[in-house]
C-alpha cells in the first residue's frame, strides 16, 4: 500500500493495538449516530461518557489525574481514526489535546485534581475561548477582560467560533487581567459554566451554522460581569497567559496537521476505489493518463505530508517541536488537504457534489482547516520571523 500509517516510525505494538480498539469503538458507538449528529448540529452528550469509559479521553494526561498516561502519539491515533471515519463533530482534539494540557501544564495540584479526572471520564466537556468577533489570530488585541474585585474576577466580553461551546461545562477563557497591556496583560481563566449560569452574567449564543463540520457545536459566548473565583486563574500569577498559549500552540497545530494527513489519505483511498470502478468512454476512469498522473502527484504529496508530520509527532512527544516547524506542518498540510480533496471530488463528476457521497462532506469539512488554529497566513508570518 502506498499509504499505510501503520508503517509510521513512531508506531509500535501497543499503539497498533490501541488503533484497532479505537477503530472498533468508533464503528460501534459513533458511526451509527454520525448522520443524526450532523442534522442536529451537535454530538450527543452520552458519546463523551462512552468515550471516557473506553479510555479515549485525555490519553496523554498522566494516570495520576485519570488520564491514559500516554503522549502525543496516542492523541494522534485518536485524531487520525476520527478523521478516517469522518467523525468531525467530536471535539476531542480541543478537549483532550488542548484544554487538558493547559490544566496539566499550568494548573495547581488542586485544579488538576478537580478537573482532569472528570475530563478523562467525560463528565466534564471542555472548550477554549480565544477568538472574538473583531479579533481572530491577533491574540494580543483581545478585548475580553477579567478584572480582579476582591476574591473574584469580573469577566466581561464576547467570544465566537468556540468549538464545544454549546456543550462545554469548563471553558478556558483568554482574557486581559491588565487591560492596559498587550501580551503581558493576558491570563487564562478557567470558567465552570454550571456555577456561573447560577450566579448570572454568562450566556451562550446560537449554535453557529457552518459550511462544514456540521456536527461540531460552535458557539458564541457572552460575559457580563461574570464572577470567577480568583482560584480559577491558571498559573501562579497573572499575565502569563500569552506565554502559556505560545508554549501549547505547537501541539494544537500538529493536531490539525495530523487530521489533515488522515483526511488526505482517506480522500485518496475512496477516490482510487471509485476510479477503478467508474467507466467513461468504454474504459475505467483510472485508465486515462490524466487520472494516473493526477493521482500519482497527489499520492506523492500525501506521502510527503505523512513523513513530515510523523517527524513532527516524534519531536513533540520528546518535547522538541519548535513553533516554526509546527506552523510549517499546519499550513502546508491543510493547504494540501483542500487542494487534494478538491481534485479528488472532480473525479467523481456530478456525484462528487452530492452530499450522499463522502467526498462532498470531506470537501465542506476541509475548508476551515486553513483558518482555525491560526490562519495559514499567520503561520507563514511566524515562519518568516525565524528566517
Amino acid at each position: 500500500m502506498l499509504l499505510n500509517n501503520d508503517q509510521s516510525p513512531w508506531m509500535d505494538e501497543e499503539l497498533s493495538i490501541m488503533r484497532e480498539a479505537v477503530r472498533k469503538f468508533i464503528e460501534k458507538e459513533f458511526s451509527p449516530s454520525a448522520k443524526k449528529w450532523e442534522k442536529q448540529g451537535y454530538v450527543d452528550r452520552d458519546a463523551w461518557l462512552k468515550a471516557g469509559q473506553s479510555g479515549l479521553l485525555c490519553a496523554s494526561i498522566p494516570e495520576k489525574w485519570g488520564g491514559g498516561g500516554g503522549n502525543f502519539k496516542h492523541e494522534m491515533i485518536l485524531v487520525e481514526e476520527l478523521s478516517y471515519a469522518q467523525i468531525t463533530g467530536f471535539g476531542n482534539g480541543v478537549h483532550s489535546g488542548i484544554v487538558a494540557h493547559y490544566v496539566n501544564s499550568y494548573g495547581s495540584e488542586e485544579q488538576k485534581a478537580k478537573w482532569l479526572p472528570k475530563m478523562a471520564s467525560g463528565e466534564i466537556v471542555s472548550a477554549i475561548a480565544m477568538s472574538e468577533p473583531g479579533t481572530g489570530s491577533d491574540l494580543q488585541s483581545i478585548g475580553t477582560t477579567a478584572v480582579l474585585h476582591g476574591s473574584h474576577y469580573k469577566l466581561n466580553g464576547q467570544k465566537t467560533f468556540i468549538t464545544n461551546g454549546m456543550s462545554a461545562n469548563l471553558i478556558c477563557v483568554v482574557a486581559k487581567t491588565d487591560p492596559e497591556e498587550k501580551a503581558k496583560g493576558i491570563s487564562l481563566i478557567m470558567m465552570e459554566t454550571e456555577s456561573v449560569e447560577e450566579t448570572g452574567g454568562f450566556t451562550r449564543g446560537r449554535n453557529l451554522e457552518k459550511l462544514g463540520m456540521k456536527a461540531q457545536d460552535t458557539a458564541e459566548l457572552f460575559f457580563d460581569d461574570v464572577e470567577i473565583p480568583v482560584g480559577n486563574l491558571l498559573g501562579p500569577i497573572e499575565g502569563k497567559g500569552f506565554v502559556q498559549l505560545m508554549e501549547q500552540l505547537p501541539q494544537e497545530r500538529l493536531i490539525i496537521a495530523s487530521g489533515a494527513c488522515a483526511a488526505i489519505e482517506s480522500a485518496l483511498r475512496i477516490t482510487s476505489e471509485y476510479v477503478k470502478e467508474r467507466k467513461a468512454f468504454g474504459k475505467r476512469i483510472l485508465d486515462f493518463q490524466n487520472t494516473q498522473f493526477k493521482l500519482a502527484e497527489r499520492y506523492t504529496e500525501a506521502k510527503l505530508a505523512r513523513t513530515f508530520v510523523d517527524q513532527c509527532a516524534m519531536q513533540l512527544a520528546e518535547g522538541k517541536l519548535d513553533g516554526a516547524t509546527a506552523a510549517m506542518a499546519k499550513w502546508w498540510t491543510t493547504q494540501k488537504q483542500c487542494e487534494i480533496v478538491d481534485e479528488c471530488l472532480q473525479f467523481f463528476g456530478g456525484y462528487g457534489y452530492m452530499m450522499e457521497y463522502p467526498i462532498a462532506k470531506m470537501y465542506a469539512d476541509s475548508r476551515v482547516q486553513k483558518i482555525y488554529g491560526g490562519s495559514n497566513e499567520i503561520m507563514k508570518l511566524l515562519i518568516a520571523r525565524e528566517i
